[in-house]
């Protein structure tokens, strides 16, 4: 994946996603890629997600002077794994955490789910997890970066099914989305990306999306 942050703006299409195995995909986001949710503002939450990151092959960072006030730009390149699913996989969850004592609660939440109701209505009510706020969504997760019990249980669970599990900070009500493959990222010098944009075989051979959210299409007209 070539992911570039506030990119300035070029020739349309601007700041694509190529999305074809093995082929770079392009993407621009405001934020880093690491697509998670902010459990960082409860300190109880800090080990949720493993610190340690896999170690990833990289090329220098090559930095400009901020733009419109903007960080400095920083342009990733992934490629997709040969593997569709399996172990290479990202999954996109939500959850509703209670308390270890809750277990009264937990049974009641579990027959309204079974009943019909819809899980990220119920963790905006009753989740202690600072992720309520998003209807108890984490994003996007691969395997090493939760505690090893709600990995476990995440990464079995049946799409869309609610399942529960047990960690340290209490009981989970979880529900896996959808899955993708996962992608590794590297580094990757703006003078190849300029490069392979210049390529018509690489543009034809892919599909071009504009990715960038509406305040940034806004910075760059201005």
């Amino acid at each position: 994946m070539l992911r570039a942050t506030h990119f300035p703006p070029i020739a349309s299409p601007t700041l694509l996603v190529l999305r074809k195995c093995f082929i770079p995909i392009l993407s621009v986001s405001s934020f880093p890629s690491y697509p998670l949710h902010n459990l960082s503002s409860f300190s109880a939450f800090h080990s949720f997600v493993s610190r340690s990151r896999p170690s990833l092959p990289s090329l220098s960072l090559t930095q400009f002077s901020p733009m419109l006030g903007h960080p400095h730009l920083r342009l990733s390149a992934s490629f997709n794994s040969e593997s569709r699913y399996g172990d290479n996989r990202e999954i996109l969850v939500q959850h509703l955490l209670l308390k270890e004592d809750d277990q009264k609660l937990l049974l009641e939440l579990q027959q309204r789910i079974a009943g019909g109701e819809d899980l990220s209505d119920l963790a905006v009510e009753y989740s202690i997890c600072p992720s309520k706020q998003e209807g108890g969504m984490l994003g996007w997760v691969r395997k090493g970066q939760m505690v090893p019990e709600f990995e476990e249980a995440a990464f079995h669970a049946p799409l869309n099914k609610v399942v529960k599990c047990k960690t340290n900070f209490g009981w989970h009500l979880l529900q896996v989305l959808s899955e993708r493959e996962e992608s590794l990222l590297k580094d990757i010098q703006p003078e190849e990306f300029h490069a392979k944009m210049q390529d018509p075989s690489f543009i034809e051979e892919a599909q071009l999306i504009d990715v960038r959210e509406p305040e940034e299409v806004y910075a760059c007209v201005i």
